[in-house]
């Protein structure tokens, strides 16, 4: 009976180290975003010993990197009957309440986590600061607080240093994160995350070349760790990015390492996901068409891969395949809506309101507009992306959609082609009241004298936007604003010398200036208005309508 029981605690103690080496196993999978195996590695282990808590904790962590929390929260509420470590699956649905917003519940299951330690216990600690850090709503200074916890119990450990490098980090505090990296790899020089990480740091800075060198140090250390090609890829696109000259060279590097990166991790949906994400990114869209094919032959009725659909059809030239996708995507009311979903299909719409003979379908514009605006009021850094459309109705004449179009442009006052975009949005409402047969429309035209008067206010110096506000305010028959502001371009071109005035353009518009002034004052002040006739005369003796209107006055 002694051998029996000899022999049952010996195979329990070497079932029970199997299953520890296959948790680091699975963790190790984990930090080399290998996640379909670290799932396949998990799943066995709740198989075979539904027992083990942290490996349930470790599934449903899985689940949530993959973006399915449903999964997730079935593998942490599994995890919390188990009869080891249960008490780690508290820190996962404590993520998942992070993730809907409810921080006081995310708290309390926290607490309840915390009970369970012992004295020298720590990993908890770390396991709730990532949780802190990996939220959709993240909180890296409640993280640096826990981690503080965890730093009293051992802080010499190379997780929790680790850990407090990924939190400094993401609370933008360089020196700390970076002395922290280095620590951990001092301590643990098999942590290939940590020595990546002093790379990430460098590319932050946007020290791209002193970034790909580091990258390179620890691909000559680990040439098969799969997410430093993940960097190296971000790092080529955002260096592509900051020096034009290259970035055909670079984006090319950029998508070649993320091949590579995808190539040593999974090509599982989650993966592909993450692909098409990088190839919008990269504007590699007939790759990403291809990938959001072999996506949906995975999954036919994922949602998301409409999204990738809709995107890669409208850069391709599919306009009725990306309105029926994005359609499709973003009627559905489980989908997460981003800005870029109601841009493309506003640029969409666009394209497909535009008729052969250069007209519009108006229905289908105003259609445009509205989704184009939705996109906007969600992210107004896109509005640098919309003046393009405006210029092109503009110089098609249409200076009605135009308007629109730039009145959704100035909204942003941080956006770079503001000033442009205020000078269209003014000229655009005055030629559509010009043409011929227009009904005047006094409420436009007042936002086109706003629309003049932000060029004035952020550029003193643009002469012409002077005329264009005049004219504007002769519409609205006020001639004393109109008066006020052909002055001002009058002494702006004046202070700039006689070569200035000597211009035929300068001319012209002196002329205009002069002309309209005095036919200003002609009911008011006779003598102003034969003083303003006479200046058009002293650069125009022969201009009739100077001439005659000074005769009409005498």
């Amino acid at each position: 009976m002694k051998k029996i029981k000899f022999l049952s605690l010996a195979f329990l103690t070497s079932v029970s180290i199997i299953q520890a080496q296959d948790i680091s196993q699975a963790k190790k999978a984990i930090d080399a975003e290998q996640f379909e195996n670290a799932k396949v590695t998990l799943k066995s282990i709740v198989n075979a010993n539904p027992s083990e808590g942290e490996a349930f904790f470790l599934l449903g962590n899985v689940y949530l990197f993959q973006n399915i929390a449903d999964s997730a929260k079935i593998s942490y509420n599994k995890g919390l009957n188990a009869k080891d470590n249960p008490h780690f699956n508290h820190i996962g649905l404590g993520q998942i309440s992070l993730d809907n917003g409810n921080l006081a519940e995310a708290n309390a299951k926290f607490e309840l986590a915390k009970k369970e330690m012992r004295r020298k216990d720590f990993q908890e600690y770390v396991y709730i600061a990532r949780a802190y850090m990996n939220s959709a709503n993240p909180n890296y200074k409640s993280a640096l607080a826990v981690l503080e916890l965890a730093k009293e119990k051992n802080g010499q450990e190379p997780q929790v240093l680790l850990a407090l490098g990924d939190a400094y980090y993401g609370d933008k505090n360089q020196n700390d994160a970076y002395r922290c990296y280095r620590d951990a790899f001092q301590a643990d020089n098999s942590l290939i995350r940590a020595k990546m990480q002093l790379g990430v740091l460098l590319k932050g800075a946007k020290a791209y070349t002193e970034a790909v060198a580091a990258y390179d140090d620890v691909i000559a250390t680990s040439p098969n760790y799969g997410p430093v090609y993940r960097e190296l890829a971000e790092t080529y696109y955002l260096w592509g990015n900051n020096q034009p000259s290259k970035y055909d060279e670079y984006i090319k590097k950029a998508l070649g390492y993320y091949e590579k990166y995808m190539s040593l991790t999974d090509y599982s949906l989650a993966s592909r996901m993450r692909h098409a994400d990088f190839l919008i990114l990269a504007k590699d869209y007939k790759a990403l068409e291809i990938e959001a094919n072999k996506m949906k032959q995975l999954d036919k009725v994922n949602p998301r891969i409409l999204r990738y659909l809709g995107y890669s059809a409208y850069e391709n030239g599919n306009i009725d395949s990306a309105i029926q996708s994005l359609n499709a995507f973003i009627n559905n009311a489980d989908n997460k809506i981003i800005a870029m979903d109601y841009m493309y299909l506003g640029l969409a719409k666009m394209k497909k309101a535009s008729k052969a003979d250069d007209s519009l379908d108006l229905e289908v514009f105003n259609e445009a507009v509205g989704y184009i605006k939705k996109a906007v009021d969600m992210e107004p850094t896109l509005t640098t992306e919309i003046g393009d459309i405006g210029k092109k109705l503009y110089e098609q004449k249409m200076f009605k959609e135009a308007s629109a179009i730039f009145e959704i442009a100035t909204s942003n006052k941080e956006s770079k082609n503001y000033l442009l975009d205020n000078f269209y949005l003014g000229n655009s409402i005055y030629f559509d009241n010009t043409r011929s047969g227009a009904v005047k429309d006094t409420i436009a035209l007042k936002k086109a004298d706003i629309a003049f008067g932000n060029v004035i206010e952020a550029s003193p110096a643009t002469q012409d936007v002077y005329v264009y506000r005049a004219r504007t305010q002769s519409l609205l028959d006020n001639d004393e604003l109109m008066i006020k502001y052909y002055q001002q371009y009058i002494d702006l071109v004046t202070q700039k010398g006689p070569e200035e005035l000597a211009k035929s353009t300068v001319k012209s518009k002196l002329i205009e200036a002069y002309n309209t002034m005095a036919a200003g004052y002609a009911n008011t002040d006779k003598a102003k208005a034969i003083e303003y006739f006479n200046k058009t005369l002293a650069i125009d003796p022969a201009n009739a309508y100077a001439t005659q209107s000074i005769k009409s006055l005498k």
